[in-house]
């Protein structure tokens, strides 16, 4: 798959300062980890629809998972918006809304009246 997202040398660099040591046994790829953690949710896709190229969605879901509710990414954001040296508020939209297929259906309930045919009535 050509599209694949992978952070760079450069970008990982930045990025190290804010990973948590690892305790007994070494993590798996931190650039292949986040790289699938970035493509996922730039795309919307469910963890399970991950290229096998980032390696087990459950790798990857359970790195965002624990990462999450440690506060790394959190850190990470803030640091380098820091670094950055942008005097503004650097805002992140993470929104992720998801509809039930049957959200959209424009088909009248049963019992009651269709939109469509429903006018002004004559009193």
């Amino acid at each position: 798959m050509s599209d694949l997202y992978w952070l760079t040398d450069e970008q990982m660099a930045k990025l190290a300062p804010f990973f948590p040591k690892s305790h007994g046994k070494p993590r798996v790829d931190d650039k292949r980890v986040l790289s699938g953690i970035i493509f996922i949710n730039r795309n919307g896709l469910r963890w399970r629809d991950a290229p096998r190229e980032y390696g087990p969605h459950k790798t990857l879901y359970s790195r965002w998972k624990r990462w999450s509710e440690k506060g790394i990414f959190a850190r990470m954001m803030i640091g380098l918006a820091a670094d950055h040296g942008e005097e503004k508020t650097v805002m992140i939209d993470a929104t992720y809304l998801k509809a039930h297929r049957t959200a959209t259906s424009m088909a009248a309930k049963k019992g009651g009246v269709d939109a469509s045919s429903a006018g002004p009535r004559a009193a």
